[in-house]
């Protein structure tokens, strides 16, 4: 039943664009709709090829509604001649040489079906890419879509509240584990933290709710890695705000942050006494096996260090038959049944399934946009834009940072998330002199 609901709602997408181009104001919907079913991903993908116990970072070939809704933005905007291209920008470019470099490691793969579920993957978050650059440059409506990501990020507040109240440990909102969605949440509550300083907390009640979810979502997983990040990104975000984008003193943007920073000290002193239990109680074991399973993508890296030993095949080559387990120290007393996880970061990860090659262009396509975020908070100066590139700066470098931690940023739901947010910013800088022009011509007409 649920392959011929999906067929059906497969067979709406060219009628939905034929509506797009006919009506655009429909557009926006269809985009809050596409974040919307990132809410409920798991309930409105068909996984073909599943392998669920599969210790990998891909296990079946996924196919989102999502994907969908972004492909009937794409086919509109070609209709109306509005598509940006295949490869609109140079963060696109780069992902499309991360892409290429990561290609090779089928040669060595032992299960080349593993291959093609990861490789889907990053066709598909390149889809939503297209899918909000093409909503973008077709609407000029960046307004909506900052509505639709402050409406996901309260959402995930509510689901940690109702998880909360049910007793769950570590909440993980609609994201598959509290890591993905404290990462995720590094960013939205950046990113609004930013609205809030550059406009003031009055201006736009909807930012500040979605800066606070964010906040609180993140304190309440109570990851370690995502708490002690959070006062960084809040320091990046505070300095890049102060720096260019705000309308006034600094004595006002220091008034602005005040709120927030009572209501933080207040939540963090509420939750201080579980943060510390979790801190002290780590359990030994954890950090044995991130550093184990380090020293096994080393292992890996010296036998592959060009093509890598297969994409999304690190769960069979970590287990027997292979001697990497062994050859990195690991325990001989595990029993024939265990199988070992996937190395905790994303940086090993990507070098030991893919080559040195292939990390090596990931880290310039990461790095490349914090260069964008940079180059757009001098461009925008004070424009009301401005705020977006000073949010992600900040949001990002965390983000990247946790990576050394975490494998998250090959988790399906958060890489389809940061492609939303190099949209935007490959959209803004792509645009940003007849942004900053518009806004300031009534200025110079009144004169």
């Amino acid at each position: 039943m649920k392959y011929f609901v999906f067929a059906v709602a497969a067979a709406g997408v060219p009628p939905l664009a034929a509506l797009l181009v006919i009506n655009r104001r429909w557009t926006k919907y269809v985009m809050w709709a596409l974040i919307a079913a990132l809410a409920v991903y798991q309930s409105t993908a068909i996984n073909f090829f599943s392998h669920e116990e599969y210790r990998g970072s891909a296990r079946g070939m996924e196919i989102s509604v999502a994907y969908l809704f972004a492909m009937a933005i794409i086919l509109a905007s070609v209709a109306r001649m509005r598509f940006p291209g295949l490869l609109p920008s140079v963060g696109a470019k780069l992902y499309f040489i991360y892409f290429l470099l990561c290609l090779p490691s089928w040669t060595s793969a032992e299960n080349t079906l593993f291959c093609w579920l990861e490789t889907w993957k990053m066709i598909m978050i390149y889809l939503v890419y297209l899918g909000v650059r093409a909503f973008l440059d077709m609407t000029d409506d960046m307004k909506s879509l900052l509505r639709g990501l402050a409406a996901f990020a309260v959402l995930n507040f509510i689901m940690v509240v109702k998880d909360h109240l049910q007793g769950v440990y570590q909440p993980h909102g609609v994201f598959p584990h509290q890591n993905c969605l404290a990462m995720a949440m590094h960013i939205f509550g950046s990113l609004f933290l930013a609205f809030c300083l550059a406009r003031g907390w009055k201006s736009s009640p909807l930012w500040a709710m979605a800066f606070i979810s964010a906040a609180a979502c993140v304190v309440r997983t109570y990851s370690r890695g995502a708490i002690a990040g959070t006062p960084v990104w809040f320091a990046l975000t505070f300095f890049c705000v102060a720096a260019k984008s705000m309308k006034g003193s600094f004595s006002r943007l220091f008034k602005r942050v005040m709120p927030f920073a009572i209501l933080g000290l207040i939540g963090l002193g509420i939750m201080l006494p579980r943060i510390i239990e979790r801190f002290q109680s780590a359990p030994e074991a954890s950090k044995n096996t991130r550093i184990e399973l380090a020293l096994c993508a080393k292992e890996m890296i010296i036998d592959e260090p060009w093509r890598g030993v297969g994409i999304n095949n690190w769960g069979l080559k970590i287990n027997e038959p292979y001697d990497y387990a062994y050859r990195a120290g690991r325990s001989t007393n595990r029993g024939g049944e265990f199988k070992d996880g996937v190395v905790e970061t994303v940086y090993l990860l990507v070098g030991a399934e893919c080559g040195l090659p292939a990390l090596a262009a990931m880290i310039v396509w990461f790095v490349w946009y914090l260069v964008v975020c940079l180059r757009l908070v001098a461009r925008l100066g004070r424009s009301r834009w401005a705020p977006i590139p000073c949010g992600l700066f900040g949001g990002f470098v965390v983000c990247y940072l946790q990576s050394c931690l975490e494998w998250v940023l090959r988790q399906q739901m958060n890489l389809i998330l940061l492609m939303v947010f190099f949209a935007m910013l490959d959209y803004l800088d792509s645009n940003w002199r007849r942004l900053k022009s518009e806004e300031t011509a009534p200025k110079e007409n009144a004169k």
